[in-house]
């Protein structure tokens, strides 16, 4: 009988996980220089390649981006891989609004999509924020390896940090 329950337990855990969006939220890898709109750096062109490795098993419908060349750098060899398409959501009306645009985007796709959301420092812990997923940290300027994971269910958001790529010290 135990086993039975347990088995049922596991189905129903199952069955909720593949219903939960998966919502991967990262920073664009290191910039080339300090210019308004830069490229990225030799080392952030390796750690576009290992968020692509990183995000082999994910399978992205959609991978959203700044309307920056970093952060649409960064996430090409991702996007690459999985065939996805990758969208550039407008900073035109400032932060808050691009956080907002960037919610509203994962919102409306289905309650089983996964999406890759590339941004920076300043907004990948807002946008993770607006997701549900109160506990992120703010970024500092000198970290590149965070990788932020939210499943998005019916009872709310859970969430995990784990790291991608050459460590960065700050």
């Amino acid at each position: 009988m135990k086993r039975l329950l347990l088995a049922a337990a596991v189905s129903l855990l199952t069955a909720g996980l593949a219903m939960a969006q998966t919502v991967v939220l990262v920073r664009h890898a290191e910039k080339a220089d300090a210019s308004a709109d830069p490229a990225l750096s030799e080392a952030g062109q390796a750690r576009a390649q290992a968020l692509a490795e990183a995000l082999a098993d994910m399978h992205p419908v959609l991978v959203l981006t700044s309307p920056l060349q970093r952060t649409r750098l960064t996430a090409a060899p991702t996007a690459q891989y999985h065939s996805a398409r990758l969208e550039a959501v407008s900073l035109e009306d400032g932060g808050a609004a691009h956080v907002a645009a960037t919610v509203a985007r994962v919102r409306a796709l289905p309650a089983d999509a996964a999406v890759l959301i590339v941004g920076h420092s300043n907004t990948v812990p807002l946008i993770a924020r607006a997701l549900g997923y109160a506990e992120a940290a703010d970024m500092p300027e000198c970290e590149y390896d965070r990788m932020t994971t939210l499943h998005l269910m019916g009872d709310g958001t859970h969430g995990e940090v784990s790291r991608y790529g050459t460590p960065t010290a700050c």
